[in-house]
């Protein structure tokens, strides 16, 4: 094949890997739209959408991209191959607990549709730890699915959370908010449970789950967009520079997410500021998201820390201290660009960004 059909293969890839998953995202997110629109009951099926990235690259990666690991692993039937097949179904038995809300308004579906959702994503997480057990670390790696250097899950986790910890408290310094009253969340305890405990009491044992349970018990969920935009579509941007991948990469990432935010999710009465903001945003977090792969090879840290990413930053805002305007504020407003940005310009310092050869992923 010439270097021009090769170029065309690429691309065409690329736009069928987009276009399914863009489609089959807008698509849920104008069916939430037209049913209940941005509310409570929408908030499962919303979640669902964080899976769909992965779902789209496997499926093209088990039956149409031939050249691929994953292709490779269903062909000879390894055993990584188990979980991959695994997430399929967990996508879909997530899908029927997440539309389920759209269409019964009995409180009873939402509470089965919130602990079912939370059901598979444990179960998710057993599957996952059992068959990297039984598969091996090569197999794993040939799949894809490296887990990286536990040094690297401790480092960047570390960052991550003094990276948010320090928006929070520059929130606070300026005060672009008001912190919140442990005694607030002890009062929404039973009486029974709140007689044993005190306010710091439950506001340490929020922070432990925020940033030790929470992150693992969401990874199927940052894996799910993980998957797909790290762990497949940044290896093919790359071929256009890692730096200019990365940023194309953080401005797809951004626009997936622009129905959602038009609704009103993370920039509440910003639905045209708020799709800019969070391109911004999704840029800023995909340069760091990016070079952990770059670095470690990993999609599976990448997975959690995204899961981490999620959990620490929901901790402060709804359990520490809440800014008062999404978009004029540290974190993921517009102040915490900046933040983000010089980080980002720190970790381009780095030689990998311009080392030809890409980690390996398996």
């Amino acid at each position: 094949m010439t270097d021009k059909g090769t170029a065309r293969t690429h691309w065409k890839r690329v736009g069928l890997f987009l276009g399914l998953t863009f489609g089959l995202t807008w698509l849920l997110d104008l069916l939430v739209w037209l049913t209940v629109g941005y509310s409570p009951r929408a908030l499962t099926a919303l979640q669902l959408q964080m899976l769909i990235p992965a779902f789209c690259a496997i499926v093209l990666g088990m039956y149409v991209f031939k050249d691929g690991p994953i292709y490779q692993v269903r062909v000879r039937r390894e055993r990584p191959l188990a979980f991959l097949t695994f997430y399929l179904a967990y996508t879909a038995l997530s899908a029927v607990a997440g539309l389920a809300p759209l269409f019964f308004e009995q409180p009873a579906v939402l509470t089965v549709a919130s602990i079912g959702a939370q059901g598979l994503a444990l179960v998710g997480l057993i599957v996952l730890v059992v068959v990297r057990l039984v598969s091996g670390r090569e197999a794993w790696e040939r799949a894809g699915l490296s887990g990286g250097p536990w040094a690297y899950w401790l480092l960047f986790g570390a960052g991550l959370v003094a990276l948010y910890a320090a928006q929070a408290a520059l929130n606070a310094a300026f005060g672009l908010g008001e912190a919140i009253d442990p005694a607030l969340l002890l009062a929404q305890l039973p009486p029974e449970q709140a007689a044993a405990m005190s306010p710091m009491l439950l506001l340490v044992l929020i922070g432990i789950q925020a940033v030790v349970l929470g992150p693992f018990l969401g990874l199927l969920m940052g894996f799910g967009e993980e998957f797909g935009w790290r762990g497949y579509l940044q290896s093919e941007l790359i071929v256009l520079g890692k730096v200019k991948g990365t940023l194309l990469l953080g401005v797809i990432w951004g626009i997936w997410h622009a129905p959602v935010i038009a609704m009103g999710h993370n920039y509440p009465g910003y639905p045209l500021a708020g799709i800019g903001v969070m391109t911004g945003y999704t840029v800023g977090l995909g340069f760091i998201l990016g070079y952990v792969m770059l670095r470690s090879g990993s999609v599976l840290l990448a997975s959690w820390l995204h899961a981490l990413n999620n959990q620490v930053w929901s901790f402060l805002v709804l359990v520490v201290y809440r800014p008062a305007d999404p978009i004029f504020s540290f974190g993921a407003g517009l102040y915490g660009l900046i933040i983000l940005a010089l980080v980002g310009a720190l970790l381009l310092l780095d030689p990998v960004w311009r080392d030809p050869r890409p980690k390996a992923m398996g």
